[in-house]
C-alpha cells in the first residue's frame, strides 16, 4: 500500500473536472450523457399504472464513457489498496483519511459541536442558514471498517447537514483489525439510543457510505429485530452490502474503478470478520439479512465502482420484498463521488435533497388524509 499524499489529488481531480452536470432521468433513458440514470424502482405504481420491477445485473454504461484523465489522476493518488493489514500501512492508511478530511471538508456555514456518548467521540453539525431543527441525520462514516474518523465524516456529514438544512450527527465507531464485530455495530446502537431520544425515531435518518453504509443498514435491521422504533429512512452511498466480494460488477468495472479494489475489500473483510471466515453472514453482508420491513431507502452509486452490484442487488432485494427504495447510478461517478468538490457531487446532493423533501411531503399527505 503506497502513500502519494505528496500530490493533491482533490488539485488535480478539480483541473481535470469538465464541468459536467448531473440531473435526474429515469430509466428511459434519453440517452443525454449529462445525466445520471435515477431509477425509481419503489415497488408502488408509477404515474403509468406500472409498478416498479427489479433490472436486471448492472452492465457497463453505454451512454456516458468514464472521464478517463479524471480517473486517471485520481487512481495517481489512489491510497486505498492492497490487501496489507499491517501496522504500518494501517497507521499510514489512517494519516491520509485524516489529511483527506481536513482538506475536503466544507468550511463555513455549519457550526461544529463535539460531544461524548459512553466514551463515543461524536460530533453534531448544524447548518447555520435554513436550520430545521425537526429532523436530523445520524451518519456512519466509510473507511472498510479499518479507518476513519469523525474528522473524515465531516465531509459527508457536512454535505448532509448543508444539502437537507438538519441537525447531522457523526461518531467515532470501533475501528477494525483492533476491534472486530461487532465493536462498531454496538458503538452506532449506543449513539442512535442517545440521538433517538433528543428526536422521535420518525425524525431521523439513518446514512452512511461504504462500510458506514453497511453498518447503517445493520444498525436499521438491527432495530427492526428487536421490535424498536424504526428511522424515517436510509441514505446509502455507495453501501458495501455483500463481503463475499463476489458479484459481478468486481470484475466488469476493476479497470475503470479509480478507488477500490477487490484485494482492498477482502483484506478489509477479513480484519472487520475477525477469527470468522464467513462473509455471506448477515451480520457481515446485510443485503443476505432481514429486507422486509425496512424503512424507504435513498441509494446512490457510482456506474464506475465495483461495488455498483451491492446497491443494484439492494435495491433489487427490497423492492422484492414489498419496501421502497431509489436506487440513484450516476454515470460519470465512482464510489462515493459525492465526497469530492466536483459539479457532480453538488449535483447529487441536491437530488438527494429533493428525495427527502418529498419523502416528508408524502409523509404529512397520509396523516392529513387520516
Amino acid at each position: 500500500m503506497q502513500n502519494n499524499m505528496q500530490v493533491n489529488p482533490y488539485k488535480q481531480l478539480k483541473q481535470n473536472n469538465p464541468g459536467q452536470k448531473s440531473k435526474p432521468e429515469s430509466n428511459n433513458s434519453t440517452g443525454n450523457p449529462d445525466k445520471a440514470d435515477i431509477s425509481l424502482k419503489t415497488g408502488k405504481p408509477d404515474k403509468t399504472g406500472k409498478t416498479g420491477k427489479p433490472d436486471k445485473p448492472a452492465k457497463p454504461a453505454k451512454t456516458k464513457k468514464p472521464n478517463k484523465a479524471l480517473i486517471k489522476a485520481f487512481k495517481a493518488v489512489n491510497f486505498i489498496s492492497g490487501s496489507s493489514m499491517d501496522e504500518k500501512d494501517l497507521k499510514r492508511h489512517r494519516k491520509t483519511m485524516e489529511q483527506a478530511g481536513r482538506l475536503v471538508a466544507p468550511k463555513g456555514d455549519t457550526l461544529v459541536n463535539s460531544f461524548d456518548v459512553e466514551g463515543i467521540e461524536c460530533e453534531e453539525i448544524t447548518p447555520e442558514f435554513a436550520h430545521n431543527p425537526n429532523y436530523a441525520v445520524l451518519y456512519a462514516h466509510g473507511g472498510g471498517y479499518i479507518t476513519g474518523s469523525t474528522n473524515y465524516a465531516r465531509i459527508l456529514a457536512a454535505k448532509l447537514a448543508l444539502s437537507t438544512g438538519f441537525t447531522t450527527y457523526s461518531f467515532n465507531y470501533r475501528l477494525a483489525p483492533e476491534h472486530p464485530y461487532p465493536a462498531a455495530l454496538n458503538d452506532a446502537l449506543t449513539v442512535w439510543n442517545r440521538v433517538s431520544k433528543k428526536f422521535p425515531p420518525d425524525r431521523i435518518f439513518i446514512a452512511g457510505d461504504s462500510a458506514g453504509g453497511n453498518l447503517a443498514l445493520c444498525l436499521v435491521q438491527k432495530l427492526l429485530e428487536e421490535g424498536c422504533e424504526l428511522p424515517k429512512g436510509m441514505l446509502l452511498f455507495s453501501p458495501w452490502t455483500d463481503m463475499t466480494a463476489t458479484a459481478s460488477s468486481y470484475e466488469t468495472y476493476k479497470d475503470v474503478d479509480p478507488v477500490l479494489t477487490k484485494e482492498y475489500i477482502q483484506g478489509a473483510a477479513k480484519a472487520y470478520m475477525g477469527e470468522d471466515n464467513t462473509p455471506g453472514a448477515p451480520v457481515y453482508s446485510p443485503l443476505f439479512g432481514t429486507l422486509k420491513g425496512l424503512p424507504p431507502a435513498f441509494i446512490m452509486t457510482g456506474r464506475n465502482e465495483i461495488l455498483l452490484d451491492d446497491s443494484v442487488r439492494l435495491r433489487d432485494g427490497i423492492v422484492k420484498e414489498g419496501g421502497r427504495a431509489v436506487l440513484d447510478i450516476e454515470e460519470g461517478g465512482w464510489h462515493v463521488y459525492q465526497q469530492m468538490p466536483l459539479p457532480m457531487a453538488t449535483q447529487a446532493m441536491k437530488r438527494l435533497a429533493s428525495y427527502i423533501t418529498e419523502e416528508i411531503r408524502e409523509t404529512k399527505l397520509s396523516k392529513d388524509q387520516i
